[in-house]
């Protein structure tokens, strides 16, 4: 019996298909987190290795029956969980503003600032900066881990979501470009630069996937992304460029556009001819994801899946868990609710529906 719309994709060596299920969705409800109100870093800082406030302090709280908040608000710190805040963003001390944020909020700041530590000490860093908005040590552990996993679980889905994409499309350039602050500011080189590379993906049929990067020492901005570009759509023209690079100690060449050199500084457009290239350049985007934790961009229609129904004689086996996946032969026939399109080819999955 044939299996109708399935959803298909390419792991680099074989065509999966997920079948289609009419089991209904039910969307997970979201938890409005509580709000806890934050110290600045400055007035923080002076406790960053203890794990709970001063014991002296915390007679004196009690007996002036003072909520977390308003300690906080008197320049002390929170025992326990805070309550709900006013609905302003910020609290007025004598010290400056206290930040009124979700816990998460919180844990998701102070990840970012300790993400090229190492897993222990980052772990560490993060369960000093959480504890005092816990009522104990296990508490705010588990709450830490739980996250750290989660981080963990939207690393693995990122990555899948970029390599199903990518299977799926033909790139030709391995493309560098790097900001320039004579030309813009960081905030004018990633708005300009996004909205000229989706214009071209509009009017011109590119298509590319990048990830926003920092260099480890000078810490500039760069942009690094596969793309396929069009034969005859490419502006401007190319020079080959010979300088120094400080990182290698040797002298290299690249392959420069002025379109955008002229626009948004040097630039670097290497021709991909090896389709082992772009697995080197993918596993190239998912060091920085990894490291940096920046999202991927991808240009607008960029799909995982192609829709096609499946016949029971072109599939090898069940695999995955539960065996709720197929395993396709190389030259399985693709149709389109019935109608027969063709054997899978790139003419025929052109021809098919996507699914992002």
């Amino acid at each position: 019996m044939p299996s109708p719309e399935c959803k298909i994709y390419f792991d680099g060596s074989h065509y999966i298909a997920i079948p289609h299920t009419t089991r209904r969705y039910k969307p997970r409800r979201r938890q409005n987190e509580e709000k806890i109100a934050v110290k600045p870093p400055a007035a923080s800082g002076e406790r960053a290795e203890g794990n709970a406030p001063a014991e002296a302090e915390r007679p004196a709280a009690e007996a002036e029956n003072l909520t977390p908040i308003e300690l906080i608000a008197r320049g002390g710190t929170p025992v326990g969980d805070a309550p709900s805040p006013p609905a302003a963003a910020n609290i007025l001390n004598e010290n400056g503003y206290v930040r009124v944020m979700t816990k998460r909020e919180l844990f998701n700041e102070i990840y970012r600032e300790c993400v090229y530590m190492k897993y222990g000490a980052r772990k560490e860093r993060l369960i000093s900066a959480m504890r005092p908005y816990f009522k104990s040590d296990d508490a705010a552990k588990t709450y830490v881990e739980s996250n750290l996993a989660r981080k963990k679980r939207n690393l693995i889905a990122r990555r899948v979501r970029l390599t199903r994409k990518a299977n799926l499309q033909e790139f030709n350039y391995f493309v560098t470009l790097t900001y320039d602050g004579a030309i813009h500011t960081e905030e004018t080189f990633r708005k300009q630069l996004k909205n000229c590379l989706a214009l071209f993906c509009h009017r011109k049929g590119w298509k590319y996937i990048g990830v926003w990067e920092r260099s480890p020492e000078k810490q500039r901005l760069h942009f690094h992304g596969i793309f396929h570009i069009p034969e005859g759509t490419m502006p401007g023209f190319f020079c080959e460029v010979e300088d120094y690079n400080f990182k290698s100690h040797r002298r290299t060449k690249t392959n420069q556009n002025s379109y955008f050199k002229e626009r948004f500084g040097r630039c670097d457009f290497e021709k991909i001819e090896d389709a082992h290239r772009i697995g080197d350049a993918l596993a190239y985007l998912m060091k920085y994801i990894e490291k940096s934790g920046e999202k991927i961009v991808y240009s607008k229609g960029l799909p995982q899946f192609f829709i096609s129904d499946i016949l029971d004689d072109d599939v090898v086996c069940s695999i995955g868990m539960e065996d709720k996946k197929m395993l396709l032969f190389d030259d399985f026939s693709c149709f389109d609710e019935g109608e027969y399109i063709g054997t899978v080819s790139k003419e025929t999955i052109e021809r098919l529906r996507k699914s992002p």
